[in-house]
């Protein structure tokens, strides 16, 4: 899927360690364990738009409401404010 590349490309980037999809939908799924990624998981709810992520998590079977509430439980636990956690 094309969206998904762009998200692991956007959400990668900056980084030596990449994120395979499969790591990410768990990440948005456990939000406990998303913490062991913070620079990944803050690129991805910072980075790209809400559109993308709302796509990507549909194309992991992740429903929008899971996706906003990990955009919220990650928002707390980073302080940062993310489009989809408002």
């Amino acid at each position: 899927m094309k969206s998904a590349a762009l998200v692991l490309t956007t959400v990668n980037a900056p980084y030596s360690k990449p994120l395979e999809a499969k790591a990410l939908a768990f990440y948005l799924l456990h939000p406990e364990a998303a913490k062991a990624a913070p620079g990944h998981m803050s690129s991805f709810f910072g980075e790209v738009s809400p559109k993308l992520q709302i796509e990507f998590a549909h194309s992991c079977n992740i429903t929008k409401q899971q996706l906003v509430a990990a955009a919220k439980a990650f928002a707390i636990y980073s302080g940062e404010s993310y489009p989809l956690a408002a």
